[in-house]
């Protein structure tokens, strides 16, 4: 795909990843929109955006991913000033680690269901009538290795994203017949503030005593540059990769893991259940 004059969607685009790839289609020459809650640092990057002389064009809308109608504006805002969607990035989210009998059930359970699946769901669901009609398109999933190996005290987290990951590999197939590719890209430890949670989530899903837990889990491997992950989300919707593990490292938990499915498909076959 050539990028140059290409119309991008970044969701949660205000920092970390998503503000790491709106820069990458920008320097594509890409007409970005950038969409997130905090509009002063989306601001901020447009006037950065245009002032790169790539000729990218920067468009900024606020939206709140836990709200549908906000999601629909967001997408006939684009609309009427780009006219199409060539690519969506579903890049918002938040996570909140510790135990589930620990977690608030609206503010923490509810809430990161709403912007990690429901905000990908719905922002996917009104672009796609767009991509169909042109019979072409892009579709990243910014997910998580959590959403392949699950970690001790990410349980919800881990949950949202392996729902993000299972409509990623349904949409690939369900969309291939229309020209539209679809990725999901599951990185491990990435140089960003998604573990400020009270920053990260929506007003209304915020603790009010603005309480921060100890985390319950310790990353392991490399940490890799926003800037890094960015470039492979990039080169994956130029290749049309379905998969983006940016981590050598994950190879080896997701070893195990396939190692444990296959030694459970075997005990069954042995106690004469199916083959």
């Amino acid at each position: 795909m050539d990028i140059k004059g290409k119309v991008v969607i970044v969701t949660g685009a205000s920092s970390g990843i998503g503000e790491a790839t709106a820069r990458q289609f920008a320097r594509e020459g890409a007409k970005v929109v950038l969409a997130a809650r905090r509009v002063d640092r989306l601001e901020a990057l447009a006037k950065e955006i245009t002032s790169m002389g790539t000729g990218a064009e920067a468009f900024v809308v606020q939206a709140d991913l836990s709200k549908l109608e906000d999601i629909q504006s967001l997408i006939n805002q684009t609309l009427e000033k780009f006219g199409r969607i060539d690519v969506l990035v579903n890049n918002a989210g938040f996570g909140r680690i510790d135990w589930l009998e620990k977690l608030d059930p609206v503010k923490d359970i509810q809430g990161q269901f709403d912007v990690n699946v429901m905000g990908v769901i719905q922002t996917t669901r009104q672009a796609l009538p767009v991509m169909i009609k042109q019979r072409s398109g892009s579709i990243i999933n910014m997910c998580s290795m959590a959403g392949l190996v699950a970690s001790q005290g990410l349980g919800i987290y881990n949950t949202t994203k392996y729902a993000v990951v299972g409509l990623s590999e349904t949409l690939a197939k369900d969309l291939r017949p229309h020209g539209i590719g679809v990725s999901v890209l599951c990185p491990m430890g990435v140089a960003t503030r998604i573990g400020e949670a009270e920053r990260s989530r929506p007003a209304a899903l915020r603790d009010p005593a603005g309480r921060e837990r100890a985390p319950s889990v310790q990353l392991i491997g490399r940490t890799l540059t926003a800037e890094e992950v960015a470039e492979q989300a990039l080169a994956a919707i130029r290749e049309r990769q379905l998969y983006v593990i940016t981590h050598e490292e994950g190879l080896e938990p997701l070893r195990r893991r396939c190692q444990r499915l296959e030694a459970a498909v075997k005990r069954c076959a042995g106690k004469g259940g199916p083959s």
